[in-house]
């Protein structure tokens, strides 16, 4: 990961809210510029849920993002991130930029929305919302650019349009590619983004200082042993009885390991062996994912997973090989970043402030921009009051609530224009 040099403090950089309290917004005006564009908007949704693109693969969705911005006379720079990122640019006085992020990757599920809009890539479907963050960003971007035409900002603002998000580490690619250190603009003091939450009401936003997301890390365990006829198991080393084994073992790194007060999850999600009723295998495989908030507890779950792994297998005279890969960190919203975002949501005629009680173990790699510089994650209410409940996210029939993108606009260009 590429350092953007010293985290620094949002209360003693140049760009503190106390150098910039007396700058003004006009609500009305803002109000009136968001009303204008949501027409179009809604409709750039429903075209790039349309045409939703794998990670790393969204090429025509990084073409439309430059056509807006060049549209809205924001400077960018494309190909970025291994050829899909998007970078844009609005200048302001401060000497350093706040970014704003938004992800624009699907997924590899079938969509089953029955939409006149629905995914028209078989296979492939916006069913995280992604498509929805990047619609909010081109419209953060198109009001922002107006604003700036007639009065410069107080902060130059860095547009992030992030590919594979999803498990293809997109956040690592475009710090690499110099998302905060000035690729475009001066460089990045605190970065903002936000992400669609079925689970809350519409117009309502959720915010959290501390810990909001797990860290994302994923295993494989491969178990060795002597296969045999199944009715001679004494002449087997048997892998499956290893693999149990390890299976319940793992459940004591939360019950037994953790402070029972700190969230963990160990889940085995997939366990493969044999190939026939009558045969005892010579290999089995179990694979599974780590869920974590605390950094610490991070180190000592891995370290107990290879523990008990290596133990269990010798324990059944078998051999275990643990191939352990790290996901993204825990997302951690820096206190001053988070106070920030309520004082813009609070602004923001007839949105819902909401506090959240804990963190959620989904994982998010927004998490990456916050071991560089001080950042700030919240959830955009999705649930209208007296609809059909919203379908989770990752769910064949989960759609982006077009009547959010209003208040998820709003909320940004306030967090910018503080």
């Amino acid at each position: 990961m590429t350092s953007a040099g010293p985290r620094q403090d949002l209360r003693t950089t140049s760009a503190s809210p106390l150098r910039y309290a007396r700058v003004m917004i006009d609500s009305p005006l803002l109000k009136s510029l968001i009303a204008q564009e949501l027409p179009s908007l809604v409709a750039l949704r429903r075209d790039l849920h349309a045409h939703p693109e794998l990670g790393l693969e969204e090429h025509r969705t990084s073409k439309v993002i430059a056509r807006e911005l060049t549209q809205a006379n924001v400077s960018f720079c494309a190909q970025v991130a291994g050829g899909t990122g998007v970078l844009g640019h609005i200048p302001g006085t401060a000497t350093h930029a706040l970014a704003l992020r938004a992800d624009i990757d699907a997924l590899p599920i079938t969509e089953e929305t029955g939409l006149v809009y629905a995914s028209t890539t078989p296979g492939v479907m916006h069913a995280c919302g992604h498509d929805g963050h990047t619609t909010i960003l081109i419209g953060t971007a198109r009001v922002l650019a107006k604003l700036a035409a007639q009065s410069t900002l107080p902060r130059p603002v860095t547009l992030v349009f992030q590919p594979a998000e999803e498990n293809l580490g997109g956040a690592s690619r475009m710090i690499a590619d110099g998302c905060l250190t000035g690729r475009i603009g001066p460089a990045v003091s605190e970065i903002y983004g936000l992400h669609a939450w079925p689970w809350l009401p519409l117009h309502s936003v959720g915010v959290r200082t501390g810990p909001i997301l797990a860290s994302t890390d994923s295993f494989s365990i491969h178990v060795r042993g002597r296969g045999s006829h199944a009715a001679w198991p004494h002449l087997s080393h048997d892998p499956v009885v290893a693999l149990a084994s390890i299976v319940t073992a793992a459940q004591t790194i939360v019950s037994r390991t953790v402070d029972p007060t700190h969230a963990v999850v160990v889940s085995i999600c997939i366990v493969n062996a044999g190939t026939a009723f009558n045969v005892i295998a010579q290999d089995a495989l179990l694979q599974g994912t780590l869920r974590t908030l605390d950094r610490s507890d991070r180190t000592d779950a891995i370290a107990r997973l290879h523990q008990i792994a290596t133990h269990a297998a010798q324990m059944h005279q078998c051999e275990a090989t643990v191939d352990f890969r790290t996901g993204c960190p825990a997302t951690v919203n820096d206190a001053v970043a988070t106070d920030h975002v309520r004082a813009a949501v609070r602004a923001v005629e007839g949105a819902a402030l909401v506090e959240l009680p804990v963190p959620f173990m989904g994982g998010e790699d927004f998490a990456s921009y916050g071991e560089v510089v001080p950042a700030s994650f919240f959830l955009l209410g999705m649930h209208a009051d007296g609809a059909p409940p919203v379908q989770p996210l990752h769910h064949p029939s989960f759609d982006f609530n077009d009547d959010a993108i209003g208040v998820g606009i709003e909320a940004m260009c306030r967090i910018a224009l503080r």
